[in-house]
């Protein structure tokens, strides 16, 4: 009995985090590197076009792929979650914090967003960085894209190879 009340709380909290996130229902993985978007809460992004649709990612690093591959569509809006809330805001507005010892997400030079500058100011007290602009954060996650992309690669490569070997010996 005491094993299902603990399974019942662990699904209400699921739940309930999940409820708070409706762009993660709705889209749970990155277009473009399948991503948990829920796992990756703190750094997801959500874009939205001219012609309506959406695109939902899991960092500044897909975003960035995503602005470059749809050149002929028009983001009216580039939303970026909150580092601490977790809630979306406008990636124009926020704070970026750049660098630092926090690992980014998707990359290998940490890009943040904060909705204040009091928390990116407290971030940059724990983990290090510069506060910069948006355009400054995805102009270095422009930048960055061949030596991430290269990393992310090799990561997936060891992975793989990682798993078959371990499948062969069983």
């Amino acid at each position: 009995m005491r094993v299902f009340q603990l399974f019942l709380l662990g699904l209400f909290i699921a739940t309930a985090q999940a409820a708070t996130l409706p762009d993660v229902v709705k889209s749970p993985s990155c277009l473009h590197c399948g991503m948990d978007r829920e796992k990756f809460s703190h750094s997801r992004m959500l874009i939205e076009y001219e012609d309506g649709s959406t695109v939902a990612t899991c960092s500044l690093h897909c975003t960035a792929v995503e602005l470059a591959v749809t050149i002929d569509k028009i983001p009216v809006m580039v939303k970026v979650a909150d580092y601490g809330s977790k809630e979306l805001i406008d990636s124009e507005k926020a704070v970026w914090v750049m660098g630092g010892s926090k690992k980014g997400v998707m990359t290998g030079h940490a890009k943040w967003a904060f909705a204040s500058r009091e928390s990116a100011e407290q971030f940059i007290k724990t983990y290090s960085g510069n506060i910069v602009s948006f355009d400054e954060a995805i102009k270095a996650a422009y930048d960055d894209m061949y030596q991430d992309t290269k990393t992310i690669r090799e990561l997936r490569k060891m992975k793989r190879d990682k798993h078959q070997g371990g499948a062969s010996k069983h």
